[in-house]
Order: structure tokens, then sequence, then C-alpha cells
């Protein structure tokens, strides 16, 4: 069985016992396979090879930015990375530390230097983003305060705490000596309220993916004005895993704006 095979298979079992994969019960069990998925992900750390293929970039295909969370690595996305990967989509992803808990506007300036790296070995001039969780804070702070509106085409923001989450109280507790991003991750903290202010550029497509069983991020903290909010009846670490999230991520990035339609 290939890596990361397992993952498909159990999201295929999900689909083949239907009601049941939508019950209580059934998400649970889910999102606890989801959760050691992502955790087994995770440990594969940040030295991941790239699988880059510029061949497939174009205006409508361009190259897809993975910005993983706090506490993650870039195996933590890897789930993902396959499935786009298989999709014939070019994915990049960047070591953002040990396990990305620098300050969230000193990542968002080392995206803002790699994206420029990215677009001058490709024929298109703008990228796509997907952060999961902090990830998401990342590229809109990107986005927004840097000035990368105008090199980025769409940003999902899956399980991404728009308006801070008490969560990151744990991580203040035990790491906010030297974590800037603890003390940032709070609602009402300076970073968060001045990533609110100001207009969305409107040149980028925004997507978020809320997650209705996540008690890192809860869902009420996860909808963005001026986005396409979406919500899955799954758990955080679901988000990076699950085929049913993959569907929408898919769904979102081929989508042909400003047409309107429905999130499968």
């Amino acid at each position: 069985m290939a890596d990361g095979d397992s993952d498909d298979d159990d999201d295929e079992r999900a689909r083949k016992n239907g009601g049941f994969a939508n019950t209580t019960i059934g998400q649970d069990l889910a999102g606890g396979r989801h959760a050691l998925a992502y955790v087994r992900h995770l440990l594969r750390g940040n030295r991941l090879k790239r699988r880059a293929f510029f061949e497939t970039v174009n205006e409508t295909h361009p190259p897809v930015l993975l910005l993983h969370g706090f506490l993650g690595t870039r195996g933590s996305m890897f789930p993902l990375e396959r499935r786009l990967n298989g999709d014939g989509i070019c994915v990049f992803s960047f070591n953002l530390g040990t396990f990305n808990i620098r300050d969230i506007r000193r990542s968002a300036f080392l995206i803002h230097r790699k994206i420029e790296a990215i677009l001058a070995q490709t024929p298109v001039k703008r990228i796509d983003i997907i952060g999961h969780s902090m990830g998401g804070l990342i590229g809109l702070y990107y986005v927004k305060k840097l000035g990368g509106f105008d090199k980025v085409r769409k940003l999902i923001m899956m399980g991404t705490p728009q308006k801070g989450t008490w969560s990151a109280l744990a991580g203040v507790a035990t790491m906010g000596l030297w974590s800037a991003s603890t003390w940032q991750l709070l609602p009402r903290s300076d970073f968060i309220r001045e990533l609110g202010k100001g207009p969305l550029p409107p040149s980028v497509e925004y997507f978020t993916i809320a997650a209705d069983r996540d008690w890192v991020c809860p869902p009420a903290s996860t909808p963005l004005d001026g986005a396409t909010n979406i919500s899955v009846p799954l758990g955080h670490s679901s988000l990076v895993v699950s085929e049913e999230v993959y569907d929408r991520i898919l769904w979102a990035l081929r989508r042909d704006p400003p047409a309107q339609s429905n999130p499968p």
C-alpha cells in the first residue's frame, strides 16, 4: 500500500457506510481516525521532498502554496499535498520553523519572499494559498498588510481563527515566553485587531472552511466577511485529512469567478 493510502481508504469506507458516517458517533470515529493520521504525518517534520511540476501551471491552474498551522509541520499537510498532486496541481510548502510558533508577521514576510521566488520560475503572475489554522492568518496578513493581493488569486483558510481563539491560552501558559504567536492568536490581541482593520482587497477570492466539531478554532471564530464561508461536520485535524473537505477545496480552486455556485 502506498504511503498515505490508508487515509483515503478510511474516507472511502465512510462514504460506503452512508448514513452512519453522518451520525454523531460516525463523525466522532472519523474525527479520531483523522487526528491519528494528522499526528502521523506531522511527525514527518519539515524535510519533505518537493514534487512541484511546472508543466501543469497556467493562469487558471496556478501553483498552490500550503501553509501549516501552529505546532504543525510541512508533513502535517502531506495528505492534502498528495491529493492535489494527484489531481495535477503544482504544490509548494515551506519550513515555517520547527513547529511554526514564531511571530505571524515574520512568517508572512517569509512567504512574501518565497512567493516572489516561485513566480519567478513560472509563467503566471499569481498563486493560490491554502492555510490551515494559523497558516490562514499568515496568508491573510500577507494579502492585506504586505501587498500580497496582487500575487494571490485565491486564499482558502481552514479552521482559521479570524477572531482569535481562547485555546491559545494553553500555548501562552506553556511557551508564551518565546512564542509570539501564542499571544497573537488570543481574541482581541493587537495582532487580531490589526488584521481586522480595513477591507479585504477585492482582487483576491476568499474562502473559509469551519469544522463544526472544532474545539481548537471554534466555528464562530472562522467566518470572514467578504469570503465564501463553508462548514463541515468534522474536527480541526480532519480539515487536512478528510476527503470531504478536499472536495470543497478542489471546488474552490476550480471555480470560475464570479460564477455563483454552491460547494459540493
